[in-house]
């Protein structure tokens, strides 16, 4: 497969160059990648290198995987990658940390997945993230996709390990409206209902499974804990936002 440009109202998604090689090795160094993506790490400038001069044109030559840069509409600088693994319909994408936040992800991968359609036979495109990437669920699911539970990942960890993952597919014949039965939302509701306001945001923090929470403590072992508790609930997150991608994404270079 020769690589094709797709372009959108306000992105062009072409091919990584070696001009481009900078900003990938700085995205991929942000921790949030060690935690929810598949990407080398410790990731160096070398890791770069090899994903734009061999994982990404090898994906191409064999029609394996389909990869491409996210631009602004007529500009040059990376705000990040999204792809698609053709076996099986696998989408995953990532963004530079400071392009989150601006709709970028769900445009692009509209995009990629109107292509997918248009010049495969899939039935059916796949997502899934590490348990507890919420921002790449949301993109997912301003995408379209329907939840498919939380569930063993098809995609293994760095050392091979099974993933507990967060999976969705979005198939043909599905219209592109966000769709119901995504944790978050789950979350959002117990919120206006039942659950304190700070223990919806406890448990979402926590990476605890919302339909399944844990037995609370006892009272007196939770007053006794109070003062740690609230401690950790002031503490600010050291690594920042997540990279908004599927815990593989594209440039896993695990194959």
């Amino acid at each position: 497969m020769s690589p094709f440009v797709l372009e959108t109202a306000r992105l062009t998604l072409d091919q990584p160059t070696d001009a481009d090689v900078d900003a990938i090795a700085r995205y991929c160094v942000e921790p949030v990648f060690e935690r929810f993506m598949l990407t080398p790490w410790p990731y160096g400038r070398e890791d770069a290198v090899g994903f734009v001069n061999g994982y990404v044109p090898d994906g191409w030559a064999d029609d394996s995987e389909w990869t491409w840069a996210i631009r602004g509409r007529g500009t040059a600088p990376l705000l990040g990658v999204v792809g698609v693994r053709r076996k099986g319909g696998m989408v995953g994408y990532w963004l530079g940390a400071e392009f989150r936040g601006r709709g970028v992800l769900p445009e692009a991968l509209a995009a990629v997945i109107d292509a997918v359609f248009a010049r495969t036979d899939l039935d059916r495109v796949r997502w899934e993230c590490t348990y507890g990437n919420v921002a790449s669920m949301r993109v997912a699911a301003k995408t379209g996709f329907r939840f498919t539970g939380a569930q063993t990942g098809l995609l293994p960890n760095r050392d091979g390990s099974p993933i507990h993952a967060w999976t969705g597919e979005l198939l043909r014949t599905d219209d592109r409206s966000e769709k119901d039965g995504w944790p978050e939302a789950e979350v959002a509701q117990e919120r206006r209902g039942a659950l304190a306001p700070d223990a919806g945001r406890h448990r979402r923090r926590r990476g605890v499974d919302e339909r399944h929470p844990p037995p609370r403590r006892p009272l007196a072992r939770r007053r006794a804990r109070a003062g740690t508790s609230c401690e950790r609930r002031t503490r600010r997150p050291t690594s920042g936002r997540t990279p908004t991608g599927a815990r593989w994404g594209p440039t896993s270079h695990s194959r």
